[in-house]
Parts: C-alpha cells; structure tokens; sequence
C-alpha cells in the first residue's frame, strides 16, 4: 500500500515529465480532446502497447502492471512473447526498467515516474482528464536549443523529458511573437502563434496523431484494465433494476386491485 502510495505521489508531483521542479506555468494551454472512441478499439491499445514498450518502457516503469494483462486486450501469450518483451522477462512479470534509479536520477534530475496510472492521476476537473492532457502534452514539443535536453513542451514549459517520438513526428520549433500584455500594457509577453516544421518525422502529422490517441488510450486503459467489464456490469444491473422495476410495480398493482 505503500508503495502505490508512493508512486501516485510521484506522478502526481512529475506527471508526464522527469522532474518536480519544472511545472507548467499557471493557467497553461487548453487541452486537446481525447478521441474516447480509442478505448473500444482492441487494434489501436495493442499499438499503444507496442509503442509504450517501445518508447516509454526504457525510462519509466509500470510495476503495477503485468504483461500476461494484456490478453485482456486481444494478445496471446506467444505475441506478448515476440514482440513485447526483449530482456528475457517472463509473461508473468511486471513491466519493471532496468534503469538504475540513481543513474537517472543524475541524468534527468529526477527518478522517472512510474506510470501505472499516469493517466488517472493528470486529470483536472477545470480542464479535462487525464487522457485530454497526456494527447495534448505528446503532440506539443518544439526543438529549444535554450534547454539541456534541446526539447520544449508547450502544455509542460521546461520539461525535462526530452521528446521520445520525435523521430515520429519529425522535428519543428514554436513561432513566438512579442504582444502587450492585455492586463498590463507596461509588460510584453510572448505569444505562441504556431510550429513549424524543420525536418519531416516517419509519420504524416495525422498518422502520428493517431499513434499519440493509441498510445494514450493504453496508459487510459492500464490505469485501470477492468474498467470497460465495469461499465458493462454497470449496464447490466442498470438494466436489470429497471425491468426489477416495472415488474414489481406491475405485481404491486395486480395485488392491489381488489382492495378499494
């Protein structure tokens, strides 16, 4: 329990970046919507998996999530096998990193956090859930030169996670123009009008968007993997107390009828 503790603590403090120092600033951008019809979608949660074993795994870990689960999304043992694991775990096991937390540690300036259920611990009731944030933060780095990693976030300003699908989405930089501040004209602040791209990625933009939504979708769904056999439960006893109900009420009426 400690544990679990723990680690929620963690995401909560360093969300989808590497370090608690470096917070968005106040406000932020809006959040893009989730496509939620992803998590119905078996084919694009097995392409999140294979691109969070991929891309994510090597730094973050997922200890409250074990490989043989994801049968539950329509992988058999022998394809969990061959394409999801490579350093000789087991089908059984968690999905644990390698990296050494204090090789990290001096590397990033922080533990990267476990993201077992990242997802459910980046909502915020005023702008969206956890999904929206995570679509929005993977589709919003730019090439900064100013930074350590070269790597900037538009939804998480000075991140420290440098942008590990960049050669997915190619690389691009942000357009910035200087404007009076609207609420005092004495400041200037810098108003993002746009990226532009530099070098092309392997993916069109929409192709990487829609890797993005599947790679979100699975974090949505290893969050919490019972989920969609709750919503259906949930269905069914609805479902179930409302014919309960007309039928009681029917039998009440066939009881009453003679008494006046």
């Amino acid at each position: 329990m400690k544990k679990i503790i723990a680690t929620l603590l963690t995401s909560l403090c360093l969300g989808a970046g590497l370090t608690s120092t470096a917070l968005a600033s106040e406000g932020g951008i809006e959040w893009d919507r989730f496509p939620t019809q992803k998590m119905n979608d078996l084919a694009a949660l097995q392409n999140g998996a294979k691109l969070f074993v991929n891309y994510c795994l090597n730094c973050h870990s997922a200890n409250f999530m074990r490989y043989n689960r994801l049968k539950d999304i329509g992988l058999t043992d022998e394809q969990i096998k061959g394409n999801l694991l490579f350093a000789g775990e087991k089908v059984g096991e968690t999905m644990k990193v390698s990296l050494d937390p204090k090789q990290a540690k001096d590397w990033f300036g922080a533990t990267p956090p476990d993201l077992t259920v990242i997802a459910r611990s980046r909502a915020d009731g005023a702008k969206g859930t956890g999904a929206d944030y995570l679509y929005t933060y993977l589709r919003k780095y730019y090439r900064d030169e100013t930074k350590a990693t070269g790597w900037n976030n538009l939804a998480f300003p000075s991140v420290a996670m440098p942008h590990v699908l960049w050669e997915l989405q190619g690389v691009r930089t942000a357009r910035f123009e200087e404007e009076k501040d609207p609420h005092d004209h004495n400041k200037v602040v810098h108003v993002f009008k746009g990226f532009e791209q530099v070098t092309p990625g392997t993916m069109t933009p929409q192709q990487y968007d829609e890797s993005v939504a599947d790679l979100v979708a699975y974090l949505q769904w290893m969050g919490e993997p019972a989920q969609g056999l709750r919503f259906r439960l949930g269905i069914i006893v609805v479902l179930f107390l409302l014919g309960f109900t007309v039928f009681a009420w029917r039998l009440n009426a066939s009881f009453w009828k003679d008494v006046k």
